[in-house]
């Protein structure tokens, strides 16, 4: 497995997880749970943000390696 898929795989799973977390604060009957489920759904999403400007850049990368 290339660098580049792994990151790609690793960004599906926290969108993945992104989703699970939103479920969870949207189910829970908690407030401090929901609000706690809620935090780490933004701190997820910020991370996965983070993984996708790296994928893109990975690609970008790729793009004028081959272009050579």
């Amino acid at each position: 497995m290339t660098v580049a898929s792994s990151v790609k795989q690793t960004l599906a799973s926290l969108k993945g997880l992104e989703a699970q977390l939103s479920t969870f604060a949207l189910n829970s009957m908690e407030e401090e749970a929901q609000q706690k489920f809620h935090e780490a759904m933004v701190l997820v999403g910020q991370i996965k943000n983070d993984v996708q400007l790296r994928v893109y850049a990975m690609e970008r990368e790729e793009n004028e390696y081959s272009s050579s």
